[in-house]
């Protein structure tokens, strides 16, 4: 019955590299979504 990962579990190394991934994933996310809103917000203007 151990189905969720116990924080206990996970080294500072692997956070540190989940961290690092999910900034490398959300921040040019993030970029395009608002260089396409406030293009979309030029063009209806």
């Amino acid at each position: 019955m151990n189905d969720r990962i116990d924080s206990r579990e996970v080294h500072p190394s692997n956070k540190g590299l989940l961290l690092v991934f999910w900034a490398y994933v959300l921040i040019p996310l993030a970029w395009g979504v608002t260089n396409t809103l406030t293009q979309a917000v030029k063009l209806f203007q």
